[in-house]
């Protein structure tokens, strides 16, 4: 990793926190990679979302404010 990096991150976390920040931010990649292929899967079988679809996940997720949000 570079050094740039640990060192913001140790600004942000402390020396004790950064392994948790990181363990953290692997967690949360591997989850959008695995939405990823969820996705990448259904648009191969069924065709692309479309922008209700994605509406209605992102209501789903995040809560009816978000999804008016992300259609602005």
């Amino acid at each position: 990793m570079p050094a740039e990096l640990v060192s913001e991150l140790r600004s942000r976390t402390g020396r004790r926190g950064l392994s948790s920040y990181i363990t953290e931010a692997v967690r949360h990649q591997l989850a959008m990679d695995g939405l990823g292929e969820i996705v990448a899967a259904h648009e191969e079988e069924h065709g692309a979302l479309t922008e209700q679809e994605i509406e209605a996940a992102r209501r789903e997720l995040f809560g009816e404010e978000s999804a008016e949000r992300g259609a602005a």
